[in-house]
């Protein structure tokens, strides 16, 4: 990492510089509006009792931070965008008990509201209402800042252990925890099979969380050969293109023409959610992690449903975040069950995030997952 004439990163250094000058304003990368982005200056976030200020090391970019450029949760005005960070602690509330300026944290990319009824139902990422624990870049600024605000510190904060990079940690706030939650919630018997639908970053940790839940068969369906080859590196053990061969009649030749236990669409898009219900066997789920960005509606094929009564569940949910959640998913780098940085083929410094989001947004360049370093 750079350093420069006070000792430390060079964000730093460029905050005390801001703060001698009295400006206390930081750069942030935002929507502007829809289908608009650029930096802009912001007022240094403050911690409220339970809250802290996170200053940024390390963040993603997500093909959400697109759809939500793109109108995906409707308009907003100079958002800072991005939810997938790590940082360390420059400043906590006065009811902080656990976390000090200093500690090296990954903060999930859903931060609930944990006294909410919801949380106390079991559903935290609903928290305030449908999605409302999606804060960073819908409903508060997000984790594409110099520094960045975390709610209910206690709770949405966790350690990283020494051991584990800034560069592996990061991908616990969403790729890990939402591509686990698809397996977790697929309900994957021991020996089972499973067809992962669509081989991006949550599709590939799908992929990984398939394996650890016990799966004999993994399918995964991707046409890009990059991808194709990262999906075999973690744990796929066929691989169906959808470019050159019938999806569903392709798994039920491999499944005996049974279909698979569980199906996780990780796209979000109709066609691939569609082709999820069809290769799913009677009794088994439709696990969907994807976000859908665009249309009113998403299709359930009538026959392949069995006309409503084939006993196919459809599982939805939004990614778990939390405390616990992060501690677990940071075990499980710590034991080696995955090396989620064969995924980044891209790193930009933050001064370059309006390049940086041009190839993530575009697909350019084979990209797979953009690191962004502060």
């Amino acid at each position: 990492m750079e350093h420069g004439p006070c000792g430390g990163p060079l964000p730093p250094c460029r905050w005390r510089r801001r703060l001698a000058e009295g400006t206390e304003q930081l750069k942030t990368f935002v929507m502007k509006e829809i289908g608009r982005v650029g930096f802009m200056e912001k007022p240094v976030p403050q911690p409220g009792p339970r809250d802290a200020v996170v200053q940024t090391t390390r963040a993603l970019i997500c093909t959400s931070d697109s759809h939500t450029v793109q109108g995906g949760i409707g308009p907003r005005e100079n958002l800072t965008l991005g939810h997938e960070a790590v940082g360390i602690v420059h400043a906590v509330g006065s009811e902080v008990k656990d976390f000090r300026p200093g500690d090296r944290v990954l903060v999930g990319a859903i931060t609930p509201d944990w006294g909410d009824l919801a949380s106390q139902n079991g559903y935290p990422s609903q928290s305030g209402g449908p999605l409302g624990g999606f804060k960073f870049a819908n409903s508060k600024d997000g984790v594409f800042a110099e520094y960045f605000h975390v709610n209910d510190a206690d709770a949405n904060l966790a350690k990283i252990p020494d051991g584990i990079s800034d560069e592996a940690a990061v991908y616990c706030a969403d790729m890990l925890s939402t591509g686990f939650m698809g397996a977790e919630k697929g309900n994957i018997p021991i020996g089972g099979t499973v067809a992962v639908l669509a081989q991006g970053p949550v599709g590939l940790m799908a992929t990984v969380g398939a394996r650890l839940r016990g799966a004999g068969l993994v399918i995964g369906v991707e046409s890009v050969p990059e991808r194709q080859k990262l999906a075999r590196t973690y744990g796929a053990d066929e691989i169906v293109d959808f470019t050159s061969e019938d999806v569903a009649e392709r798994i039920h030749e491999l499944t005996q023409g049974q279909g698979v236990d569980t199906a996780i669409e990780a796209l979000g898009a109709d066609v691939t959610f569609q082709t999820a219900v069809k290769i799913t066997k009677p009794g088994g789920t439709v696990s969907n992690i994807g976000y859908f960005g665009e249309g009113e509606f998403v299709r359930i094929p009538r026959v392949e449903w069995g006309v409503g009564m084939a006993d196919k569940t459809i599982a939805t949910g939004l990614c778990p975040g939390g405390r616990l959640r992060m501690e677990r998913l940071l075990q499980v780098l710590q034991t080696k069950r995955v090396d989620p940085a064969h995924m980044t083929t891209h790193e930009f410094r933050f001064d370059d995030m309006e390049r940086a989001f041009e190839v993530s947004d575009k697909k350019l360049e084979d990209v797979v997952k953009v690191m962004i370093t502060f």
